[in-house]
């Protein structure tokens, strides 16, 4: 069963500034990972962020697109099965993570 994907419409940004292809290669990896979101450890795909460069994203996400140069950072809604698309950008991750953390500060 496939996890609904949302995006901030931060993260709908970030998609827009990326070219066609490097956008299918981002949604393709995204749909993948949609599938099974949960954490590695619960069998699924997700590779788990805790405090990254002065930032607490625990209970948080990366999917890495090492071709691009490019990391996804997402959260999951148990509740409604859905994957929430945080950021996407760089894969530096000092500027990828303050960013995620600043978008999920937003939020609350």
């Amino acid at each position: 069963m496939n996890w609904i994907i949302e995006y901030k419409t931060e993260a709908e940004n970030d998609l827009k500034d990326f070219d066609r292809s490097q956008q299918i290669q981002i949604l393709k990896a995204i749909r993948k990972v949609s599938v099974n979101p949960l954490p590695q450890s619960e069998g699924g795909f997700g590779k788990p962020l805790g405090n990254k460069g002065n930032t607490n994203l625990t209970g948080y996400f990366k999917i890495k697109l090492l071709s691009l140069g490019l990391r996804v950072v997402y959260g999951l809604v148990r509740q409604r099965n859905a994957m929430k698309i945080i950021v996407i950008s760089i894969r530096d991750d000092e500027i990828v993570y303050k960013m995620a953390a600043d978008r999920i500060s937003e939020e609350n």
